[in-house]
């Protein structure tokens, strides 16, 4: 297995993973239970799992009412996205 394809399924498994967690979340948020902290989402985030944490974002409509959220993850993603761009251009 070449390195684009274990960049390939970590970014992809770490994105799926910090969705759900979203919807979890969400759903914990909804009976009042116990919740994870932001900074676990954040977390996630910064190791990659910026979109999925978006997407969560919009598909559950979780902490859209945090301005830290609506602004930090789509600039994490640029980030991300620059980064993991010149990454796979220096090494191609």
């Amino acid at each position: 297995m070449n390195e684009f394809n274990t960049i390939l399924i970590y970014i992809l498994a770490i994105n799926i993973i910090t969705f759900f967690l979203m919807g979890r979340d969400k759903r914990k948020s909804k009976k009042q239970q116990y919740r994870l902290p932001e900074r676990t989402f954040w977390m996630l985030s910064v190791l990659g799992g910026s979109l999925g944490c978006y997407s969560g974002m919009k598909v559950f409509r979780h902490k859209t009412k945090h301005r830290s959220f609506i602004v930090g993850m789509p600039l994490l993603i640029i980030i991300q996205l620059i980064g993991i761009t010149y990454i796979f251009v220096s090494v191609s």
